[in-house]
C-alpha cells in the first residue's frame, strides 16, 4: 500500500490483527521525535493526523481533538503523562544511539541502556506525550 496517497477509507480497510493508535497533543512535534529518535517513516501527516511506519509495522497518531465523539476522550489526564502502563517496544533499534538521539531532541530518559535478565538491551525514553518507547536488542551477555 502506498501510504502518501492512500485515502482513509482504503487505509482503514486494509488494517489488520492488533492496531496501535496514539492520542498527542501535536501531531508534527510527536511525529518529529520519532523521525529523529528511531528513524520512523512519516505518512501524511497534517495537525491532526499521521501513518506512521516501524519497518513493516504501522500506526497512527491522532490529535485530541479528533476524538471528539469517542468515550476514551474523557479519560484522558489534563496533565502528562498520559500513556502511563504501556511500553511501546522497539525491537530492531540500538538502544545506546537512541538514547543519544532522544538526548538531543530533550526527551526524558527514564533508563539508560541496561542488559536485562530476558535477553534484551533496552532503554527507557519518555516522550512529551508521556509514552514509553523502549528500544531494544538482544544483549552481547549470555
Amino acid at each position: 500500500m502506498d501510504y502518501e496517497t492512500t485515502d482513509a477509507d482504503t487505509f482503514g480497510r486494509s488494517l489488520r490483527g492488533i492496531g496501535l493508535n496514539l492520542l498527542v497533543r501535536d501531531v508534527p512535534a510527536e511525529c518529529a521525535f520519532l523521525v529523529d529518535v528511531f528513524d520512523m517513516q512519516i505518512f501524511q501527516p497534517t495537525k491532526d493526523f499521521a501513518i506512521v511506519t516501524y519497518g513493516t509495522q504501522v500506526f497512527q497518531l491522532h490529535v485530541d481533538g479528533t476524538y471528539h465523539s469517542n468515550p476514551l476522550l474523557g479519560l484522558l489526564p489534563e496533565t502528562p503523562p498520559r500513556g502511563a502502563g504501556i511500553e511501546i517496544r522497539l525491537y530492531d533499534t540500538d538502544p545506546e544511539l537512541a538514547v543519544l538521539k532522544a538526548q538531543a531532541f530533550g526527551a526524558t530518559i527514564l533508563q539508560e541502556p541496561t542488559d536485562k535478565p530476558h535477553g534484551l538491551r533496552e532503554a527507557y525514553i519518555l516522550c512529551e506525550n508521556g509514552y514509553a518507547w523502549v528500544p531494544s536488542r538482544a544483549s552481547a551477555t549470555a
